[in-house]
């Protein structure tokens, strides 16, 4: 049997992910370094000290933050309080939400302020969960997994809607949409899928390459919840075994003992460099060049925050 390297398409930087490494490069050019950042700007650890190399410092809470400082939020988003606290603090705020992130907190205030209970689909104690939860916390039910909602209570069953995090299993989400359906037939749904359409384009572009596939090695952070998911779908979908690695020196030899066919992707905040890394490790061991399986165009850009797009305009005034 010949060997063989798949590299899927699309893979890496999603839009929003660009946006917001973008800001904060943009943001220490024009204002210098220290730029505080809340948590990740992304999940990814190598995009993280980058940026640190540079000068951005990274903070878990505001209050680690200098009065008067310019903060950066994450693409994950931020609850109210957040946003609150830091005009409180005096702080420069530049926000780098990921606009699909910003579109399901403006869903789960519209719900809100319409008397309806919201039962979030997400991972507990994810960012981008607790900034969408922030928005009514008294109002927000979180689903975890689709066997959670066999307990899930509400106060009126006719009032009702879901959403969910933007990064989560395709497959298993609509799972729970249709459990949460069957126990309340009433459910309100979102005008469109909160499920970003950069992680539904790598869940399909990895089924694609792990249909026959030995091994698939998903390049991406343990924190990037996207990425954990492409391991997921890839053994759902056929594939012998599947790693995520952050870098082609976590992979292990041992893995591609007898292994004839590799699929290669990446979650949707790592640079593709460190795919190419991978590739290059597979090459060095006798594997042939990768040939790439591209699903779908990715074309979206998201313009910079507002914030920032006035100081550059002044700054160039």
């Amino acid at each position: 049997m010949m060997r063989s390297v798949v590299v899927a398409a699309p893979r890496g930087y999603c839009a929003g992910v660009d946006r917001a490494v973008v800001t904060v490069e943009k943001a220490l050019d024009l204002y210098g370094a220290p730029v505080y950042v809340r948590k990740q700007i992304v999940h990814n650890r190598h995009v993280v000290e980058d940026l640190e190399a540079r000068g951005a410092v990274f903070v878990e809470e505001l209050s680690e933050v200098p009065h008067g400082a310019t903060v950066v939020f994450s693409a994950h988003g931020v609850s109210p309080a957040v946003h609150a606290e830091a005009a409180a603090r005096g702080l420069k705020t530049i926000d780098a939400t990921c606009p699909l992130v910003t579109k399901v907190h403006y869903e789960a205030r519209r719900f809100a302020d319409e008397g309806n209970q919201i039962l979030l689909i997400g991972h507990a104690g994810h960012e981008e969960v607790e900034g969408t939860m922030g928005e009514a916390p008294d109002r927000t039910i979180l689903v975890g997994h689709p066997d959670d909602v066999a307990s899930v209570e509400v106060e009126d069953p006719s009032r009702v809607a879901w959403l969910s995090q933007t990064t989560l299993s395709v497959d298993e989400t609509w799972e729970t949409v249709t459990r949460l359906r069957e126990k309340f037939p009433l459910l309100i749904s979102p005008p469109s899928d909160d499920i970003c359409y950069a992680t539904q384009n790598r869940q399909s572009a990895v089924k694609q390459i792990a249909t026959d596939a030995d091994l698939v090695i998903v390049v991406g952070s343990s924190n990037s919840s996207n990425s954990v998911r492409l391991v997921e779908v890839a053994l759902e979908s056929g594939a012998k075994a599947s790693y995520r690695v952050d870098n082609a020196g976590e992979i292990d030899p041992a893995w591609l003992v007898g292994v004839e066919r590799v699929g290669v992707t990446s979650g949707a905040s790592v640079p593709d460099a460190l795919v190419q890394g991978v590739l290059a490790f597979l090459e060095e061991r006798g594997f042939p060049a990768a040939v790439e399986e591209r699903l779908t165009e990715e074309n979206l850009t998201f313009a910079l925050p507002p914030e920032l797009r006035k100081d550059l305009r002044a700054a160039q005034g």
